[in-house]
């Protein structure tokens, strides 16, 4: 009965961390496409004031 809960528990702890990695891997994207906005808008608003 031990050893089962012990199982359990590292299977909840493998199970939570590969959900954090891929929370993380969503938000790195996220932040990516921003930053890419972010780019060429402020590049665009750049070359409109011809400095």
């Amino acid at each position: 009965m031990g050893l089962v809960v012990v199982l359990l528990i590292l299977a909840l702890l493998i199970g939570g961390v590969g959900l954090f990695m891929e929370g993380l891997k969503i938000l790195l994207v996220i932040a990516g496409i921003l930053l890419i906005i972010s780019l060429l808008t402020g590049y665009r608003s750049y070359g409109r004031r011809g400095i």
